[in-house]
């Protein structure tokens, strides 16, 4: 036993135990601060916020529905596989349901009414309907990572294996979300791929068809970005704003278009980043570590040098 422990032992036997914290004083301001002085609850009843275990969940369940014999199990026939999709996918829609309903009353300022229900579910419908076309994105970004990486040796291997796989999954889940209106949801799921992988792509975010995020630690896509189809990402990059404007109170304006367009069939590697509304035209190529706040033409080639002196087409 340990002098400090022994000394509370002691202490504990002669006089009872010993208060080694001031809790009532503590809570009290804990309480002043929560209700009086830095108050930042929405008025009306109390409300459940959208848990990150549960969306963690759905998104397990959605996985498994959209790729079954890489997600779920390997010895399926053709009835049993449709019977395994149908009851991941209720899972899934189920727990979401839910989720989206949390989301939508947590940031109420009134009671949570019937009609918060049944926008949830509405919502959650039309998010089941576009699951088949999200799957056809997602299958076209796992075959850019197959062609993009000479190291990738099977669809299975990118589908199960890569960081940037998993957060292009996410990402497509949220995206729909987000533009349906479930924006809290949304935002929660973005940073599940952000904890699981390094990889923050705000849900606002626009990806195209076919794209490949190859390594992905520490890639930042902001809310406003656009990105084309058949664009290549490494690891490190940024795609964010160069400044924030505000209004007469020095407020940061909300809403803006801030972030970078990105043209189809560019590579942008490692390091590299790109800040403000600008466009990098199709098929060009930003080089490593560059800083980027001005416009790209088509078919360029930027490297660190020529960024200092001017943009150079290839």
């Amino acid at each position: 036993m340990s002098r400090v422990a022994e000394d509370v032992k002691q202490d504990t036997d002669r006089d009872g135990p010993a208060p080694l914290w001031d809790l009532g004083t503590i809570v009290a301001g804990l309480r002043e601060s929560r209700d009086v002085a830095h108050n930042i609850w929405q008025r009306g009843p109390n409300r459940r916020a959208p848990s990150r275990e549960a969306l963690a969940e759905v998104l397990k369940s959605l996985t498994e529905a959209l790729f079954p014999r890489h997600y779920g199990r390997s010895d399926f026939g053709t009835e049993s596989i449709d019977a395994f999709v149908e009851g991941k996918l209720g899972a899934a829609l189920d727990g979401l349901l839910e989720q989206v309903y949390r989301g939508q009353t947590f940031v109420s300022d009134g009671a949570p009414t019937e009609r918060h229900f049944e926008d949830a579910v509405t919502l959650t419908r039309d998010f089941a309907a576009r699951l088949p076309e999200i799957r056809g994105r997602l299958v076209s970004d796992l075959r850019a990572a197959f062609v993009g990486d000479p190291a990738a040796t099977s669809f299975p291997e990118i589908l199960i294996g890569y960081p940037g796989m998993v957060a292009i999954i996410h990402h497509r889940v949220a995206h729909l979300l987000y533009n349906l209106g479930a924006t809290m949801v949304a935002r929660l799921i973005a940073e599940l791929a952000h904890s699981a992988t390094g990889i923050d792509i705000h849900p606002g975010a626009r990806l195209g068809a076919s794209i490949f995020i190859d390594h992905g630690t520490g890639v930042v896509i902001g809310e406003t970005a656009i990105v084309g189809d058949r664009v290549r990402i490494y690891q490190a990059v940024t795609l964010g704003a160069r400044h924030f404007p505000t209004d007469h109170e020095g407020k940061a304006i909300k809403g803006n278009a801030r972030h970078p367009i990105i043209e189809d069939d560019v590579i942008i590697y490692a390091g590299a980043t790109i800040l403000g509304r600008i466009v990098v035209g199709s098929r060009s190529t930003i080089g490593g570590n560059v800083w980027l706040t001005e416009d790209v033409p088509p078919n360029s080639f930027v490297t660190q040098a020529s960024v200092r002196s001017k943009i150079s087409p290839r």
